[in-house]
């Protein structure tokens, strides 16, 4: 276990006048992967959206190796070191897989050999996706495009990815080789944040969990020890 590399603390946001996160306190340490789960309608992505600058916060603070990023914009978010793959994947269909690719590396001043190096990094993740290379990202398989999603999140190169349902409506084939390839990108030492409704596959991943009910955190702690909570189990875990 490393320093604080990301927090969150007190965060309330919402949207208008409807309030959706209550005081929300969330750590990331370096070089750890770091799962948040809950049900649907918890405040899951909304607490993603706020972080990636998308919705601006009520209260709080988020802050990336100490920087303060609460009122920071969505590029001045990416550029600081958070990257954040979305559900749904939201690729540009109608462009290249390589293409897709470079654009999440549109902000990087580190020249076009350093990007090379980080697409051979991915294509070596995802061999199917050197094998796609030209063809359109709106013509891929669901597995495919979620590929294509973390792979364009790690060409921005960030401290931390931050990852929104990776097993949505994919087999449980394909999420196993996401899980295998995520595990080399944390070794790589990119830090993540794995927001999963599936518990099984989160706390396979994860270390260390966070349970988010109704916009507020409820658990936190090892995952080893969230999954032997019997108040944890019943409500997730169906026992």
């Amino acid at each position: 276990m490393g320093e604080y590399l990301f927090q969150v603390e007190k965060l309330t946001t919402g949207y208008g006048d409807i309030q959706v996160l209550w005081g929300v306190d969330l750590d990331v340490q370096a070089g750890e992967i770091v799962c948040l789960v809950g049900s649907n309608g918890a405040g899951k992505s909304t607490l993603l959206r706020c972080i990636s600058g998308l919705l601006p916060p009520m209260g709080g603070r988020i802050l990336l190796r100490g920087k303060h990023l609460s009122l920071a914009k969505p590029d001045e978010i990416l550029e600081a070191g958070i990257a954040q793959v979305p559900e749904g994947r939201r690729l540009f269909s109608a462009m290249s897989v390589r293409n897709n690719l470079l654009m999440g590396a549109y902000l990087r001043r580190d020249g076009m050999g350093a990007i090379q190096k980080d697409l051979e990094f991915v294509f070596g993740l995802f061999p199917i996706l050197s094998e796609r290379i030209r063809q359109s990202a709106g013509t891929l398989s669901g597995g495919e495009q979620q590929m294509c999603a973390i792979a364009r999140g790690i060409m921005s190169k960030p401290a931390l990815l931050m990852i929104d349902e990776l097993s949505l409506g994919l087999a449980p084939l394909v999420v196993e080789r996401l899980s295998e390839a995520l595990l080399q990108v944390n070794q790589s030492g990119i830090s993540i944040l794995l927001v999963e409704q599936d518990v099984m596959t989160a706390f396979e991943l994860a270390r260390r969990g966070f349970v988010l009910e109704s916009g507020r955190v409820t658990l936190s702690g090892p995952t080893s020890e969230l999954a032997n909570n019997p108040t944890f189990q019943e409500a997730y875990m169906g026992i």
